[in-house]
């Protein structure tokens, strides 16, 4: 059986996209449900999720397994996952990573462009890695089963976090900066040390992370994801397309400034195009999903290589890091 998987969108969640998640086969969706809030505040958003899984039952399910992956797709429906890009929810309270993934989180980065209570993020002049406090969360989290995710942090944490974690992490939503150097897309001795332990990378088209932006090409994508695929393996790689599709401007404002800020920062936009940039005209939304795994195959990758970056290799990363850790 194959899976199509993507590991991270943030759209306006409605009717109209659960069901372009239907016409598009995907099977499961990482849903980011916390940027800057509070434990409160991202409990509001699962009450939210429930309302939605009490409206369109046919369409979408809640998920915290990979078999329930398998259940929604006997049942004609995506499974939906829950992620943190923030330690926000968290607070300061070490107990609560066991209560979050308790709620069903399964994903939660260490940090989002800042420095935070855990590690330092792409945006800081200084990356002083892992804090104490983030040693002993990655400590309790490998022990519950939630998933370290670096997206958004600095290289030496992130190499920190690779090194202190004894389960595989992620970067779920990223590029190689060797492709395009983006501040949040990754160089080849980080992503190297993250698939030496296992990890996984999911590949993001956010125009910000693209060659070229919204001009980048179908085929230019495919071909670094096919380079990548070489130099890592592609049983190491996947799909995160950092989806954020329906969203108004004053989301991105928020993921950018939350309340950390009076001024504006407009993080890889600019004052001249603050809001979120056009996607790629060949992926628009999750009916999308055939163009990339026909511009995949036409790069000479395999088949088999091509389903495990659509979606096996998420699969099995849920399947064997969502659980308790061993004792």
């Amino acid at each position: 059986m194959t899976y199509l998987i993507d590991n991270l969108q943030y759209a306006n969640w409605s009717e109209k996209i659960f069901r372009q998640m239907r016409d598009g086969g995907v099977d499961a969706v990482h849903v980011t449900i916390a940027y800057h809030e509070s434990f409160r505040e991202m409990v509001l958003q699962l009450e939210a999720w429930n309302r939605r899984f009490e409206a369109f039952p046919d369409l979408i399910m809640r998920a915290t397994t990979a078999g329930d992956i398998d259940v929604a797709k006997a049942s004609g429906r995506t499974a939906i996952f829950f992620g943190f890009q923030n330690p926000s929810p968290i607070e300061d309270d070490i107990g609560l990573i066991e209560i979050v993934h308790q709620l069903g989180v399964r994903f939660m980065q260490l940090t989002y462009n800042n420095q935070s209570l855990l590690a330092t993020g792409c945006y800081e002049d200084d990356d002083t890695g892992l804090t104490r406090f983030g040693k002993q969360a990655v400590a309790e989290m490998n022990r519950v089963g939630l998933v370290i995710d670096m997206s958004h942090s600095g290289d030496r944490s992130t190499l920190e976090a690779i090194d202190a974690s004894a389960r595989p992490i992620a970067i779920t939503h990223a590029n190689p900066s060797w492709w395009h150097p983006a501040r949040r897309n990754f160089g080849d001795d980080v992503l190297r040390a993250l698939m030496a332990r296992g990890g996984m990378l999911g590949f993001s088209v956010y125009p910000h992370h693209l060659k070229d932006g919204s001009a980048c090409s179908l085929e230019g994508f495919c071909t670094m994801v096919a380079e990548a695929a070489d130099r890592y393996g592609a049983k190491h790689l996947g799909i995160g397309t950092d989806l954020c599709q329906d969203q108004p401007d004053s989301i991105v404002e928020w993921m950018r400034v939350g309340r950390w800020s009076k001024a504006v920062d407009y993080g890889e936009g600019s004052a001249d195009a603050p809001g979120f940039p056009p996607m790629p005209d060949w992926f628009e939304d999750n009916r999308d999903f055939g163009n990339l795994r026909n511009g995949l195959l036409a790069t000479g990758l395999s088949a088999a290589e091509v389903d495990g970056i659509m979606g096996d290799n998420w699969y099995r990363f849920y399947a064997e890091n969502f659980g308790p850790g061993d004792a």
